[in-house]
């Protein structure tokens, strides 16, 4: 196969996502809380990707803003995530509706009802999370456009299920939509596979945190850049009565400190001091906060360092056009060497 086929190979491959979300390269990036701003969404729009902007806990005036001041450094398509469960999530709904946002991704929880059919009828394309073969088939029976599966190698809150595993039981499952799959892809090789397993696209994450573009802080970029996949680890849960929503985050004194609070909390509840309730919130409370000190302040030490095992793979940092015209030569590679070696 001459490299010219290869590359035709690859946009047949994700013609189907391509056409989706109206880009030139089926790869979106994550919605990461202080990274996926105007900066790095723009960048990955103008650099024929996907971005998509990470509303998180904005308000939404912050979010209407965040949406402008994006749509004055790209005129490529750009996307918006939402978390179910914020309270003001119809009226960010209606930001979205006002500012003819053409795709919203829906995460945190399965969406209401209500939600999809806001964005639905006012033209714009929903994309929801589907963490098990049973929830993909409800939401695309609820009217969702596309769905993500991302597996437990991803960064920030996980998951048990891993990335392969999702994809195989998905994607043969549900055809009635793109399916967009995330979670440990930081080479092209790796999205070429999903891709012929039938995936439309992929979604990255921690392989942009270091882009050129992203306005995560020197010390944040330097803790991915020297990290291994091994560094990443979830956080830890040390007592059934106190659940814990496992982040995937790179190990630092916040992590041991994180530890340490539990156990401290759970002998304090155990002697009468504390009821379950406040025992709870006290451990929930514990990183409130610290996810920007690590990204915007750089306190690498106590922040969060939500990071992915495609950690090891950010060797440096690069502009968002170097990285997706690196991921697409990998794929292209690929398939050229797979003829050249005589495999099917």
């Amino acid at each position: 196969m001459s490299r010219e086929a290869a590359e035709r190979r690859v946009q047949a491959l994700w013609r189907r996502g391509c056409e989706f979300l109206g880009v030139e390269r089926a790869l979106l990036a994550g919605a990461m809380s202080w990274v996926s701003e105007r900066n790095l969404v723009s960048a990955m729009s103008n650099a024929g990707g996907f971005g998509v902007i990470a509303c998180g806990s904005m308000a939404p005036d912050q979010l209407s803003a965040e949406i402008t001041a994006t749509a004055a450094m790209t005129d490529r398509p750009f996307g918006v995530n939402l978390i179910t469960m914020h309270p003001q999530i119809d009226d960010l709904v209606q930001v979205c509706v006002d500012h003819g946002v053409g795709h919203v991704v829906l995460a945190g929880g399965i969406p209401a009802g209500t939600s999809i059919k806001a964005l639905k009828d006012a033209g714009i394309k929903v994309l929801c999370f589907a963490p098990a073969p049973v929830l993909a088939r409800r939401l695309v029976r609820s009217g969702v456009d596309a769905l993500i599966i991302e597996g437990a190698e991803a960064g920030g809150h996980i998951g048990p299920v891993s990335t392969s595993v999702l994809a195989q039981e998905i994607l043969p499952a549900v055809r009635e939509v793109p399916i967009f799959v995330a979670g440990g892809i930081g080479r092209g090789e790796a999205v070429l596979s999903y891709l012929e397993m039938g995936a439309a696209g992929c979604q990255l994450g921690t392989r942009l945190v270091c882009a050129t573009e992203s306005i995560a802080h020197p010390n944040f970029k330097r803790a991915f850049i020297k990290a291994n996949a091994r560094d990443a680890v979830p956080t830890v849960q040390i007592d059934p009565r106190f659940p814990v929503i496992p982040v995937r985050a790179l190990v630092n004194e916040g992590t041991r400190r994180f530890m340490e609070t539990q156990r401290q909390v759970i002998e304090r509840y155990n002697r009468g001091e504390v009821d379950q309730k406040a025992a709870q919130l006290e451990i929930e409370h514990f990183w409130a906060g610290a996810l920007r000190r690590g990204v915007i302040d750089g306190d690498v030490e106590n922040g969060s360092l939500m990071a992915g095992q495609s950690v090891g793979m950010v060797t440096r940092e690069q502009p968002v056009r170097e990285i997706l015209d690196e991921l697409t030569a990998q794929a292209i590679d690929a398939l050229v060497a797979r003829e050249r070696n005589g495999a099917p």
